[in-house]
């Protein structure tokens, strides 16, 4: 598995996403059909949902290992390492966040990446929510993928990735989807558990100002609703000195967050970057993590 998940990241850093359908959509379009077809304001019935897309992406992934057997070795192993990069989203996470730094207009840029309104934002909201995004979508879409390709190898990938695919369209707690979406927006908490505060102990030792990190990443990880998300996000604050969370605005209504971190530093175009810098310490580290234990 590791010699896969080695595979795997080495082609998702060279060619990010490949030129064709990514399989994220094809659950997002499964999605879409079964709730257009089947929502009931009930957990039963989103609970029906969520067994069965994780049955049918297990069900395809193990079918394309059982295909693959009838390649040579080497050709096997290719086929199953390029179809489990597409799990992974270090290439498109960096590209989508540096883009905000360098835009003209961050507000505009932000807005491909996250659920929050935008409209009203300031060039220092911006970049905050770049921030939040870049830290915990490192835990979303980097370490928890690694995390179950190593421990499962494709199907674990894939499967992880029906579950967020679920919980970023349903996860919400509006009159829609507080029923229908609960048992995708809990199995989404459980599968981060430990990514995230693998994540957040990665951040703390890749990166600079360790000791305000730590601190700030025990102090303020646990503070936000979400049990996964403050973790990353509280680790990555304290590293740059700054404070990230508190209020914002989703689909029209104002939610008050926690705020996580000291503002003793500003939040600039300069600080994304620095936040950026993690991703070639990030890539040595887990390349030779996985080479080692290959």
């Amino acid at each position: 598995m590791f010699e896969l998940a080695f595979a795997a990241y080495f082609i998702d850093k060279l060619f990010g996403e490949l030129p064709c359908k990514h399989p994220v959509m094809f659950m997002g379009d499964f999605i879409s059909a079964f709730e257009k077809r089947f929502y009931q304001d009930s957990i039963l019935r989103g609970a029906i949902l969520v067994l069965s897309l994780v049955f049918t992406t297990w069900l395809i992934s193990f079918s394309i290992i059982q295909l693959s057997l009838f390649l040579a070795e080497n050709l096997q192993f290719f086929v199953l390492a390029i179809c489990a990069s597409t799990g992974l989203a270090m290439n498109m996470l960096y590209s989508s966040v540096e883009n905000v730094a360098k835009s003209e207009s961050p507000q505009t840029a932000v807005s491909h990446l996250v659920s929050r309104d935008t409209e009203n934002m300031n060039e220092t909201d911006a970049y905050k929510a770049a921030l939040e995004t870049w830290a915990e979508n490192l835990s979303d879409g980097v370490i928890a993928p690694l995390f179950y390709l190593t421990l499962f190898g494709l199907p674990g990938i894939a499967i992880y990735k029906a579950i967020n695919t679920m919980d970023s369209m349903m996860g919400y707690r509006t009159a829609r989807y507080e029923k229908f979406g609960k048992v995708a927006a809990r199995l989404d908490d459980v599968a981060n558990y430990i990514p995230a505060r693998l994540t957040a102990v990665l951040i703390v030792i890749l990166m600079p100002n360790k000791k305000n990190s730590w601190k700030i990443l025990w102090r303020d990880g646990h503070k936000l609703d979400s049990p996964n998300a403050g973790y990353p996000i509280a680790a990555l604050a304290g590293s740059l000195r700054i404070a990230l969370g508190g209020a914002a605005q989703y689909h029209g209504k104002l939610k008050l967050k926690r705020t996580l971190g000291d503002a003793l530093q500003p939040i600039s175009r300069a600080t994304i970057q620095q936040a950026l810098a993690l991703r070639w310490r990030l890539d040595i580290f887990i390349f030779l993590i996985l080479l080692g234990l290959s």
